[in-house]
């Protein structure tokens, strides 16, 4: 099969590798579409490069073979999956709080993952991973959605996001949107985007749930113009940049919550906050990673359901141009990357019946997904 194999540092290559043989009591997938995450991109520019060299774990695809213990899935079932393996046996796991597992694999790093053609699911990631059969109406390349969908939707619960707030979103990416997106359908009043790019916030506002977007420098007196100076009710930082999480402890108001959404650069990961505004001004700062596998379940529903409109996000590339596609998602030329194995059968991808077919042109290899 082909593979996006990872072989260092700035170093993928699509080669021919072993088709995975299907595992004893699990099954093996045809992998039909599979989203580029933020790590993947900061894997393949910053590494590790260790562990699993085939990347990616925001996938769908179609089962082609399952075993016998596999009793929940058939040949021909069309799936989804998330990101996390738990161990089930940790102090974490026994609490249920499985995205602090202390054994915790994740599809695409501890084990190969969607940047091919084929997976073998083994027993271990049907039982203890996160695998949900895709809803009838909801196309191969749009159920890729779903994974990043999953963190943003457990953020805003532990944030308590609800009617009436007023909620800033630190940064304009696919992340960003989502959480735009969300908040709106949650029952936000309004949502005001800090971005410090002009484009990317002008295609947020022009494309999402936003009410007004704001420059860092001018987030402050944004926000209080929003507010009547009260300040927002929550703030969700969804950019790496340090000093966004420095700045939201600023924009919310007494007793407003902070989500510490994006994760830092490994080689800084310390910010500054202001202690005192915390302290004096009882506000809350959380962290917020990874979910329970029941958001994954949510996401599908609200995707099948059409409340989030993928296309809004979503450009595809062939398996060949997966270092484009890394690229692009890290100028952010693009929203959301999504690698399609078999690109070149277009609308059977995009569209809700496999068998239908269009005469459109799929003679491009990368094709934005409008």
């Amino acid at each position: 099969m082909r593979a996006a194999v990872l072989q260092g540092i700035e170093a993928l290559s699509v080669v021919e590798v072993p088709t995975p043989v299907c595992p004893e009591d699990g099954i093996l997938l045809r992998v039909r579409a599979c989203g580029v995450c933020g790590g993947d991109v900061r894997r393949y520019f910053f590494g590790p490069v260790a562990g699993s060299p085939i990347m990616g774990h925001e996938i769908t695809g179609e089962v082609i073979e399952a075993r016998k213990g596999a009793t929940e899935f058939s040949v021909g079932d069309r799936l989804s999956l998330a990101a996390d393996i738990r161990c089930g046996k940790c102090y974490y796991c026994e609490r249920s709080l499985y995205n602090l597992c202390d054994n915790l694999k994740i599809l695409g790093r501890d084990v190969d993952g969607g940047f091919a053609e084929y997976m073998a699911l083994t027993k271990d990631i049907l039982e203890r991973g996160i695998v949900n059969h895709l809803p009838p109406n909801l196309s191969f390349v749009d159920g890729a959605l779903s994974e990043p969908m999953c963190s943003v939707l457990a953020a805003q619960d532990r944030l308590a996001v609800g009617l009436g707030d007023t909620v800033v979103v630190l940064g304009g990416g696919p992340i960003g949107c989502l959480h735009a997106e969300i908040a709106h359908l949650r029952g936000a009043r309004q949502v005001i985007l800090v971005e410090p790019s002009a484009e990317r916030a002008a295609n947020a506002a022009a494309l999402f749930h936003v009410d007004r977007v704001a420059a860092p420098q001018d987030a402050v007196e944004a926000v209080q113009e929003q507010t009547n100076g009260v300040g927002a009710d929550a703030a969700i930082v969804a950019t790496p940049a340090p000093e966004a999480s420095t700045q939201a402890v600023e924009l919310v108001r007494k007793r407003g919550r902070i989500a510490l959404f994006g994760g830092l650069p490994r080689q800084n990961p310390t910010v500054h906050l202001n202690g005192n505004e915390i302290h004096y001004n009882e506000k809350t700062v959380v962290g917020t990673f990874s979910y329970h596998p029941r958001y994954h379940k949510l996401a599908l529903e609200l995707l099948s359901s059409g409340k989030i409109d993928p296309k809004k996000l979503i450009a595809t590339y062939s398996l060949e141009d997966a270092r484009k596609a890394i690229t692009d998602a890290r100028q952010g030329k693009v929203l959301k990357a999504v690698l399609v194995p078999d690109l070149e059968e277009g609308p059977a991808l995009f569209r809700l019946d496999r068998d239908e077919r269009s005469t459109a042109s799929t003679s491009s290899k990368s094709h934005i997904h409008r």
